[in-house]
């Protein structure tokens, strides 16, 4: 009677065993499936976010190239015209030198 006792207790706790080793297989499996779709997830994201990024940077920079080239455009104006009003005073200048000249030779 006691033999068969202990093994009736000794196939419970087999039993049990292998059933639980079954669940901690399954928990693992069904973790590492979560993980690859979290991992999926976030690498959607990123590339999501970095397409975004590259946009926005694209913009930014031609933004940046039309301003540089009206504040080009202007600087250049802006020195045509201080060319221009020294070349006229520089001409002034030396036509009144040129007088004074002409009058201290005679």
């Amino acid at each position: 009677m006691k033999t068969k006792f202990s093994l009736t207790i000794a196939a419970a706790l087999l039993a049990l065993t292998a059933i639980s080793y079954g669940q901690a297989g399954t928990d693992v499996k069904n973790a590492a499936d979560d993980t690859g779709k979290a991992t999926k997830k976030a690498a959607v994201t990123t590339g999501h976010a970095t397409k975004k990024a590259a946009v926005k940077t694209g913009d930014a920079t031609e933004t940046a190239a039309k301003d540089t080239g009206k504040a080009t455009k202007t600087a250049a104006k802006d020195t045509g015209h201080g060319v221009k009003k020294g070349t006229k005073a520089v001409g002034h200048g030396v036509k009144k030198g040129a007088e004074k000249t002409e009058e201290v030779a005679k």
